[in-house]
């Protein structure tokens, strides 16, 4: 299968179908949460759009991959699906190249505009990924994350430091709450 979405091929033979696997280094992702990332499959159709020069990507793209917990800092497997539809429209006459272009309607927020008729899958494959990994990723909702004075990660072990830690920038409002205390007994 091809390697790039073609719209000469649509213009001339109608939707495209693509499909490709491809192995992308975990750096290329760009988030250091990924510590390793495996095969990534894409697969899609692409079609003309009702405007003129749109083209229009529906399909989904697969991996799956390492990442670090955002809490305990502890690697965790992660596998993705993820469904894309992407609007593909001529880059406007008045912008250059790397000039960013600004979006004014709410509709537009799925709109890739281009200048080159071709469009690599791996190009888009490598956005899904970079839009499907969560921001703080987590090993589990409970983690407990690790202690702030000796670093044990708490969800595996106990540790031997105080249950709570005082804040000294909260010791105003301790006065404050010591006195509502005594209101209360009154």
């Amino acid at each position: 299968m091809d390697t790039f979405i073609d719209f000469d091929t649509i213009d001339d033979h109608g939707p495209q179908t693509v499909r490709a696997t491809f192995d992308i280094p975990s750096a290329e992702v760009d988030r250091e949460e990924v510590t390793n990332l495996g095969d990534v499959s894409i697969q899609g159709t692409a079609r003309q759009g009702d405007l003129e020069g749109e083209y229009i990507a529906d399909g989904t793209v697969s991996f799956t991959a390492d990442l670090e917990c955002s809490r305990c800092v502890e690697p965790y497997p992660f596998a993705n699906t993820s469904a894309f539809h992407v609007r593909f429209r001529p880059r406007p006459e008045a912008s250059p190249e790397n000039e960013e272009v600004e979006i004014t309607d709410k509709e537009e927020l799925d709109v890739e505009f281009y200048s080159d008729r071709t469009i690599p899958l791996r190009h888009l494959a490598l956005e899904q990924i970079q839009l499907s990994i969560p921001m703080k990723p987590l090993c589990d909702e409970n983690c407990l994350g690790l202690c702030p004075t000796c670093g044990v990660n708490r969800t595996r072990q106990a540790c031997s430091c105080g249950q709570s830690i005082n804040d000294d920038r909260w010791g105003a409002l301790k006065s404050i709450r010591e006195e509502l205390a005594k209101k209360k007994e009154v």
